[in-house]
């Protein structure tokens, strides 16, 4: 084998599998069309999943840094717009958390008690960074690990027999145990190898662009529904977004002119604004669709190429992270023979629920976005709901994915959901004993038993024993790879190491145990 994976697609979720894959011991290449980072405008936020696993990776500083530099640009584009005043927002900036169909959700009406949405840690203070950077900082990741990022290099085919791939691309072939589409929304390898792709085909027209233009002071900072469409306008100089329900395009390649731009926007806000030059553009549609399994034997998928949809509420990047951190320690130790190929079946039951609900929630916010009476109405009751506590708080979770229970063994409150990021004693939280990608046993009572199973899994399971005055109830949890709990146990608990040397037998295996590798 030249190597134990090969991913197709260096955008951010193919580098995000390939730190995984790694750090679980695998060797990876990466082979990427691009020479570069895609310098067309794609996402500007990331919603709280990502944040919270780039956290768990110790990439948090790199994260508060580029969103400090974004927020910079963005008071300096307020400052411009107010002349000289900073301030107000105009519906977009510090004191909002996002969008649900361009209604604005403000950051003072949710209820950070909430499942999911107030146990993340400093990651919750992490939303403003573009998609461009946040590929930049894996592809440095990537580098400081020793994935081999082959940039230049397309997948044009691949042949698959009992105990590998062989990926043919134009400067040759490569032999692998595994393949994994990250090749997006069009991906050469979900085509190739048949994957089933159902959904609903695209009815509306959108553009997203950064543009140079005059007359843009009649433009209404923020996301502005009329009745042609709907807008938005910033949060940097020259950004503007269209959303026309005409229909599909005609022509998905066709090059973006300023002309063009400059026509939609117009139609859409009813301002006459000049666009005099294009600096980054794209188009995109409401296109829905889902395969039914990501898994079809050594070929898998992840992120776009495993679901799409629309780009409202920024999701799509989160769900794709998501599949990266639950994929990632999976295959890798399959690939180290450490457990059997059946652990990957649970890939597809955990992932394709999630992306199913992402999948849905975008279809709903373009039917709240439809200049229709009927659409209209429902978007008066929607935007009544977001103005209350309640109705934000739910908004928000769901654009966050926050409360994602997978369904794994046990009856805890924890089991199959995102850890919460645990304080210890001394001060040190849960993300920072997860930056190596090993799973975290924590024993926070001192139990000798419970540190007796853990040591027979030392080679693949760090056992941690400590203080959780965060979370005095707790006595023990046993957190994935990917941060997720795989078992728990509370202080008092008749039988507090019931379960667990199943759950450790199920995620890491039976030490001592050879498994064939895959």
């Amino acid at each position: 084998m030249d190597y134990d994976v090969v991913v197709a697609g260096g955008g951010p979720v193919g580098l995000m599998l390939a730190c995984e894959l790694r750090l679980g011991g695998a060797r990876v290449a990466v082979l990427e069309r691009l020479t570069d980072v895609n310098p067309v405008i794609k996402g500007g936020a990331i919603t709280l999943p990502s944040a919270e696993a780039l956290y768990r990776r110790g990439m948090l500083p790199a994260l508060a840094e580029a969103q400090r530099q974004a927020m910079d640009r963005f008071r300096a584009f307020m400052r411009e717009r107010n002349g000289g005043d900073g301030g107000g927002a105009g519906g977009q900036g510090l004191g909002y958390v996002g969008h649900f169909a361009g209604i604005m959700l403000r950051a003072d009406l949710v209820d950070r008690t909430a499942p999911g949405l107030g146990d993340a840690g400093p990651a919750a203070g992490i939303a403003l960074v573009t998609q461009q950077e946040i590929e930049r900082l894996l592809g440095e990741r990537a580098d400081e690990l020793g994935v081999d990022v082959r940039r230049g290099v397309e997948l044009t085919g691949f042949d698959v027999d009992e105990e590998a791939v062989t990926v043919r691309t134009g400067h040759g072939t490569v032999r692998a145990g595994w393949l994994v589409g990250c090749d997006g929304g069009r991906s050469a390898v979900r085509k190739l190898a048949g994957f089933d792709f159902p959904g609903t085909d695209p009815e509306i027209t959108c553009h997203q662009a950064v543009v140079e233009m005059t007359g843009a002071e009649a433009l209404t900072v923020g996301w502005t529904a009329t009745d042609t469409g709907v807008y938005a306008y910033g949060p940097m100089p020259g950004r503007i977004v269209t959303v026309e329900f005409d229909g599909p395009p005609a022509d998905r390649e066709a090059p973006i002119t300023a002309e063009d731009l400059q026509a939609r926007l117009r139609r859409v806000s009813g301002v006459d604004v000049t666009v005099t030059a294009v600096r980054t553009a794209t188009r995109f549609t409401d296109h829905a669709r889902q395969v039914t399994a990501y898994r079809k034997g050594r070929v898998l998928l992840a992120g776009d190429a495993a679901h799409v949809h629309s780009a409202f509420g920024s999701q799509g990047l989160s769900l794709g992270i998501g599949d990266a951190m639950n994929l990632g320690w999976k295959l890798a130790a399959v690939v180290g023979g450490r457990v059997p190929e059946s652990l990957l079946d649970t890939y597809t039951s955990e992932r394709h629920p999630v992306g199913a609900r992402v999948v849905d929630w975008t279809r709903s916010q373009v039917a709240a976005m439809r200049p229709d009476p009927w659409s209209r109405a429902l978007r008066e009751i929607v935007s009544d709901l977001a103005g209350t506590v309640a109705g934000t708080t739910y908004l928000t979770a769901q654009l966050n994915s926050a409360g994602v229970r997978y369904e794994l063994p046990g009856d805890h409150p924890l089991t199959g959901r995102s850890t919460p990021d645990l304080v210890f004693t001394g001060g040190d939280r849960l993300a920072d004993r997860l930056h190596t990608g090993r799973a975290l046993l924590l024993d926070l009572t001192g139990d000798p038993e419970l540190r007796a199973l853990g040591a027979g899994y030392a080679d693949r399971v760090d056992t941690l024993t400590t203080g959780c005055p965060s979370h005095p109830e707790l006595a023990a949890v046993l957190v994935r790879p990917d941060g997720f709990t795989a078992w728990a146990a509370d202080a008092g608990a008749r039988t507090p190491t019931a379960g667990l040397a199943e759950a450790l037998a199920e995620w890491f295996g039976i030490p001592g145990n050879a498994v064939t590798p895959g």
